[in-house]
């Protein structure tokens, strides 16, 4: 069947098995700008993540685009994969550039003297970036508050430090803040239970088992760009769920 028989039948019939093969097709535009936009992404923020939000808008363009018109469909799904994938980093994003200037100073200082081998406690990172320990204690927290994977992040020797583990906590949490916590613990876990079993099970194995896409397929016999599709879905399901319980 041709491409353009492909979009005849799909625009008739809605075919599922259609579908997912013009996802396929079209996956290879997906990872290009996947690609292209991951260095305005924000710390935390992966290339799958990209990917992800790629497809939700590749799905979107498929389901819109009318054959009829005479436009071809890659220069159509351009501008929607494009903007779903800017429209996650900007939802991402919000930390304002002045901030990710010293966010970027204090990971890189870390890592620079980790790289030396030593053990650079807080009054050398201090140092190391100009300001006293109770500015860097502040910026340490603003850091975890705003990335908190990043923070537990080894830079790749054999030292487990992690940048947590430098600073000193100013004190105790607040029981407040851990009750909230908490409390969104609850509501994620009862929004994943919602969910359809294979995506519970697509979600568990990338983030719990953290299994790559090509280790998933291989579990549920399907391709890895079956699995991306996937992924996306179950949180997309997953955002629709907690959407309407915050």
């Amino acid at each position: 069947m041709g491409n353009h028989d492909v979009w005849d039948q799909f625009g008739k019939t809605r075919d599922p098995s259609l579908r997912e093969k013009l996802v396929l097709d079209h996956l290879g535009l997906v990872k290009y700008l996947a690609g292209r936009l991951a260095v305005n992404a924000p710390p935390g923020m992966t290339r799958e993540d990209l990917e992800g939000c790629g497809v939700i808008g590749l799905l979107d363009a498929i389901d819109k685009y009318n054959n009829k018109l005479g436009m071809e469909f890659k220069n159509y799904a351009y501008t929607r994969v494009r903007g779903a994938i800017l429209d996650e980093i900007r939802k991402q994003n919000w930390v304002p550039r002045s901030k990710w200037q010293k966010f970027n100073q204090l990971k890189k200082a870390k890592e620079r003297l980790m790289q030396q081998g030593g053990h650079p406690g807080e009054k050398l990172l201090a140092e190391k970036l100009g300001v006293d320990d109770v500015k860097l204690r502040q910026l340490a927290a603003e850091y975890n508050n705003a990335f908190p994977v990043s923070l537990d992040d080894n830079p790749g020797n054999d030292n487990d430090s992690v940048l947590v583990d430098m600073i000193s906590d100013p004190g105790s949490p607040d029981p407040l803040d851990q009750v909230v916590e908490r409390t969104e613990k609850e509501v994620l876990a009862a929004a994943i239970d919602e969910l359809p079993e294979r995506d519970r099970l697509v979600l568990a194995l990338y983030y719990q088992e953290e299994l790559t896409l090509k280790e998933i397929g291989k579990i549920l016999e399907v391709t890895e760009s079956r699995v991306c599709q996937l992924h996306a879905k179950a949180l997309q399901r997953l955002r629709s769920i907690l959407s309407d319980r915050l």
